[in-house]
């Protein structure tokens, strides 16, 4: 009776390892987690503490290798099956996906899912941000100097913005990939405040961070400069696709050659490497346009 009682509590014991069903989960029972967030995924990556990492959403681009990962679909609507076939031990998430009936799911199988604090859209709060993430992945020292490098860019960056004598008008304009269609980034949006930073000012108003594409829009604004981010940018194809955006072809900003391809993922969240991006846009937006 005892040798069956010892036995009846190691196949338990062995059961409640294989949580999900992942029989193949390697013996050192290392983390599998899915991250659904451009903003963590980044960090992790800038951190170093990116090898359990096993997925993430289609939308999480930078850096490139990260391409290479399997994806779970757009991280507002993701696919239940996908997650679930990563056997994730923890999915890392940042209160921004759906759809809801997914998420249910996923809380009813009682996977795991965490958050990390919620900081101020600032860049004391993505410094927030690195250092718990720095803390929750044991690179802490990483994390100061990722840190440092932020605020010694932005510095630079903001120094650059006070001796610029011009602030020119941008147009921002994004292509959806979940809904196929362009979209217009204005003052109220995370690149509206990117562009604050670089010395620059958006062309387009608005309550919410985009604004639907339209031939009115884009001729009240004409721009000095038109920045198309890069989905939208390559799915064009050339000047003479860009061109044929309503409205476009008629602005200063095409007429004087100045329309710029950007990275998506550098417009939509402060991380690591937002001082670089200002200083990248700064170097897009503005010409001679340093005070003398």
């Amino acid at each position: 009776m005892k040798k069956i009682i010892i036995y009846t509590v190691l196949v338990l014991s062995v059961s409640a390892c294989g949580r999900f069903g992942n029989e193949d989960k390697k013996k050192d029972h290392k983390e599998r987690l899915v991250v659904i967030s451009k903003q963590y995924n980044e960090i992790i990556y800038a951190l170093g503490a990116e090898e359990n990492v096993v997925a993430v959403d289609v939308s999480s681009t930078y850096p490139p290798e990260i391409k290479e990962l399997p994806n779970v679909g757009y991280h507002r609507a993701l696919s239940a099956e996908a997650i679930l076939a990563m056997k994730p031990t923890l999915i890392l998430e940042d209160n921004n996906i759906g759809p809801e009936h997914v998420i249910t799911q996923l809380k009813k199988l009682k996977i795991p899912m965490k958050q990390f604090g919620k900081y101020e859209h600032t860049i004391a709060g993505t410094d927030s941000l690195m250092h718990e993430m720095g803390r929750y992945f044991e690179k802490e020292s990483k994390a100061e100097e990722l840190c440092k490098k932020l605020d010694s860019d932005m510095k630079i960056a903001l120094e650059n913005t006070d001796s610029y004598k011009e602030k020119p008008k941008v147009l921002m304009i994004h292509f959806g990939r979940a809904s196929n269609i362009y979209l217009v980034m204005t003052k109220n949006s995370t690149a509206g405040k990117l562009m604050e930073w670089a010395g620059g000012e958006m062309a387009v108003e608005g309550e919410r961070g985009m604004k639907q594409f339209s031939p009115e829009v884009i001729a009240k604004s004409d721009p000095d400069v038109i920045l198309l981010t890069d989905y939208g940018y390559d799915r064009l194809g050339s000047m003479e696709g860009i061109a044929d955006l309503p409205g476009v072809s008629s602005t200063r900003a095409f007429k004087n050659k100045r329309v710029y391809r950007v990275e998506e993922h550098d417009m939509v969240y402060f991380g690591p490497r937002t001082g670089e991006v200002v200083l990248k846009l700064q170097n897009l937006i503005h010409q001679d346009g340093k005070s003398q």
